[in-house]
């Protein structure tokens, strides 16, 4: 078996970007205690605040900031990679809802949220500006090729499919799902679906309740869940097998007989 041991950590980011530093510090030692090589945290991990005010642009770091730099410290300590979240400044009084992939070599991909969530009565695009249509981010992590998106992308099946052409064989979440009528079921049924439709691993983040929907998971390419979450802060970990990956697209080669493709709007 080869490929990253994953560990998906549910927890809350306050208004207080040291303080979720220091807790991603904390969670990420939790996680390698369980063997993991590649852990993955929510969007909005450096700074979150709900609802969204004027402090969002005031939190916003550079690309190589802070959050980034304890990233890389941590990637590099451990041998590890880590996708996190993160408030990054953009031109104008707007921001970047960004994931970041770190590694010990430092940046592997760079993710600016596409499409963003002015649904169910929200208004991200108020706060946020939306990512250009750039190259589909996707970096190596023991032997098998991520590709990232973050939580409403979930919704629009060609967010995956793009990362999967690019040679995606796990499709990264980090998310902030947000409570509602359906929203639980809708959060597992559409990363079950990325993974069935895809055959492809899915990891996803997400934050805890009460804002968030929890039930972080981790998903193999036949849409099983290998760990998941409740509603608490915890961490999921489960080990990638690039053979799976092998296996399932032979018994079922839906990727090659395909007809259409992704293209941007």
């Amino acid at each position: 078996m080869t490929g990253p041991v994953v560990a998906v950590v549910q927890f809350a980011p306050i208004a207080d970007a040291a303080a979720n530093r220091d807790s991603i510090v904390a969670l990420t030692r939790r996680a390698l205690d369980r063997g993991a090589t590649l852990v993955v945290f929510p969007e909005y991990s450096s700074y979150f605040i709900d609802p969204f005010d004027g402090s969002l642009a005031a939190a916003a770091e550079e690309l190589d900031g802070a959050f980034t730099a304890q990233l890389h410290e941590l990637a590099v300590e451990h041998g590890i990679h880590i996708v996190a979240g993160l408030l990054e400044r953009a031109d104008g009084e707007r921001v970047h809802n960004t994931v970041v992939a770190v590694g010990p070599e430092g940046i592997v991909a760079v993710y600016r949220k596409q499409h963003l969530y002015d649904a169910f009565g929200q208004r991200e695009s108020d706060w946020v500006a939306p990512g250009a249509l750039e190259p589909a981010q996707v970096f190596e992590a023991d032997g098998m090729r991520c590709g990232v998106m973050t939580c409403y992308d979930l919704r629009f099946p060609e967010s995956a499919r793009v990362l999967v052409d690019a040679g995606a064989d796990v499709l990264i979440v980090p998310a902030e799902w947000v409570r509602g009528p359906l929203k639980e079921d809708q959060w597992s049924t559409l990363l079950r679906a990325r993974a069935i439709e895809n055959t492809a691993f899915v990891a996803a983040a997400d934050h805890p309740a009460p804002l968030g929907v929890g039930r972080s998971a981790i998903i193999d390419p036949q849409g099983v869940v290998l760990a998941g979450l409740g509603a608490t802060t915890d961490i999921a970990v489960a080990p990638l097998d690039a053979e799976a990956i092998e296996r399932v697209r032979r018994l079922n080669p839906a990727l090659q007989l395909r007809r259409y493709r992704v293209v941007p709007d």
